[in-house]
């Protein structure tokens, strides 16, 4: 298997940075967005946004959890059986301001099975989105307002963000597979 790092820990770190101050620039009260992290590296990367929030500001946006699995649309054509984890959001969404994260985006599937998601537990005002990495190849009309890379990448490759929680290292490869695709 063939990959090669298109971004450091470093570089990571910096992307985390740009996107809390990115999250907050529209509005006066830093606590105003509410942030909900997409299972499972969407959570490890938004709560590391929240913390730096955090840390600048003294400011605690709501922090939410989602899982979209029994939203995706190809839930029942998968042969083996989903995962699912854990969707936590205790706060109400209502007229809400969202950010949603996510590690990867791809065909635009999963983040339109996350809105999907979202509407049932309320009627957000606004839903942003970001990620770490935009590779092309959307299959719908979606696109992320805060992107820390965008990579065009051919159907072979897939994009790997990892997070040092669950991966041991932060840090962002391309990596050549056989077959099958990503979210």
């Amino acid at each position: 298997m063939e990959q090669a790092q298109i971004m450091t820990e470093e570089d990571v770190k910096r992307t985390y940075l740009r996107f809390a101050h990115q999250f907050l620039e529209p509005y006066d009260d830093p606590a105003h967005p509410a942030i909900i992290g997409m299972q499972t590296r969407g959570v490890y990367m938004g709560r590391k946004i929240l913390n730096i929030i955090k840390k600048e500001t003294g400011a605690e946006p709501d922090f939410g959890v989602l899982d979209v699995t029994f939203y995706r649309d190809d839930f029942r054509s998968k042969l083996k059986m989903p995962e699912v984890k854990v969707t936590e959001i205790p706060f109400d969404l209502y007229n809400r301001d969202v950010i949603l994260v996510d590690d990867v985006l791809y065909t635009g599937r999963t983040v339109r099975s996350a809105m999907d998601a979202l509407m049932d537990y309320g009627r957000p005002r606004s839903i942003r989105f970001c990620c770490m990495v935009d590779r092309g190849h959307r299959e719908l009309p979606v696109s992320a307002d805060y992107v820390g890379m965008t990579v065009p990448t051919h159907e072979d490759e897939e994009v790997r963000v990892k997070v040092k929680e669950l991966d041991g290292e932060d840090a962002v490869y391309v990596v050549k597979v056989d077959g099958g695709r990503d979210e």
